[in-house]
């Protein structure tokens, strides 16, 4: 297999309905393999190796096609900053998400410099952790097919580096990040908008609790409102993912 790029999406052109292959790179063996847990419980992503140093990652990447890699900055050999630049200069174009406890601003402006599309703050949960690989997933889908895109596509596409997730600094108060994800699963899933009332029933939730976060997401741009007209009666509203 060839590491000079992935199976698909961003760093790579493999099919749409191919696993998306992440290498998981932390020097705490414990963390790594929790984090692989965590990578192996969302949809459509598969965990093809773990690597402790920083060599054992670029030797890793040299043999094998790897979509994205979880990558810790603090690695006993070097810093997982030097290791992308490493990477991209061996001609290596497979994505990065900064998984670690490195917060100062200046290794979080260095990651964005050297094309970190994620960035996620140590400790984390599994909500967390999730939402940035179902932004990566979503950015995916936005490339794929090539050619050009209009001014609507390019948002999608930005909008999907930035992440999907409506995170606790985002959500006023009285609001559960937890349950705007659960909500946003359920549409992110479903094969067309759908109504409040459809959207409690596959999320368990109450239909005024799901009717006040599909609003709230409404409201931040992340939900598209369109209505559906019967024969008799006001119109449906009915909700997609953006």
């Amino acid at each position: 297999m060839n590491g000079r790029g992935g199976a698909g999406g961003p760093g790579g052109t493999g099919g749409a309905s191919s696993a998306i292959n992440v290498l998981v790179v932390d020097d705490d063996v414990r963390v790594a393999r929790v984090n692989a847990a965590y990578v192996e419980k969302v949809p459509g992503f598969r965990v093809v190796g773990q690597a402790h140093t920083a060599g054992e990652a670029l030797a890793f990447l040299d043999r094998a096609a790897v979509d994205l890699v979880l990558l810790d900055h603090y690695l006993p050999d070097e810093t997982g900053l030097a290791l992308v630049r490493r990477l991209r200069e061996r001609g290596h174009h497979t994505d990065i998400i900064m998984v670690t406890a490195a917060r100062d601003i200046a290794t979080v402006q260095a990651a964005m410099r050297h094309g970190a599309l994620q960035y996620l703050v140590k400790p984390f949960t599994f909500a967390g952790l999730r939402a940035k690989l179902q932004g990566y997933a979503a950015l995916r889908r936005a490339l794929e097919g090539g050619g050009e895109a209009g001014q609507d596509q390019v948002d999608r596409i930005f909008g999907a580096v930035g992440g999907a997730s409506a995170g606790p600094a985002e959500l006023p108060k009285g609001h559960s990040a937890l349950t705007a994800d659960l909500v946003r699963e359920v549409l992110r899933g479903a094969e067309g908008p759908l109504s409040a009332q459809e959207v409690a029933e596959r999320s368990s939730l109450s239909r005024q609790t799901a009717q006040r976060y599909l609003k709230l997401l409404e409201r931040t741009g992340r939900v598209r409102l369109s209505l559906k007209y019967g024969e008799t009666g006001r119109p449906e509203h009915r909700y997609a993912w953006v």
